[in-house]
């Protein structure tokens, strides 16, 4: 399978809930994180191209970050999502987070 990511990824397990629209807020687990987007674990994962919502909390910041997304691919395990236009803490927040070690 060809690689498609444009940025390298870093494991990072954490709590995330994620919404649909103004549906209920689902809890699932970060697996991994870059620039770009994340592997969301979930039972209930989204269908290619569906909008959601994440709260995710970044090293270093003391509120859980709020981030769009786009589902660009799922699995039964999961979910890998696409971030939309992050502000520059939350965008800060990663690029610390895939710095260290």
């Amino acid at each position: 399978m060809a690689e498609n990511r444009q940025h390298p990824r870093k494991t990072f397990e954490t709590d995330v809930t994620y919404q649909v629209g103004d549906g209920p807020r689902m809890a699932a687990r970060c697996r991994d994180i870059s620039l770009g987007g994340m592997f969301v674990e979930t039972s209930t994962p989204l269908a290619y191209g569906t909008a959601l919502r994440l709260w995710v909390r970044l090293p270093g910041m003391k509120d859980d970050s709020t981030i769009d997304a786009v589902v660009r691919w799922n699995m039964p395990a999961g979910m890998g999502v696409q971030f939309g236009t992050m502000g520059a803490r939350d965008t800060h927040a990663i690029t610390l987070l895939l710095a260290s070690r």
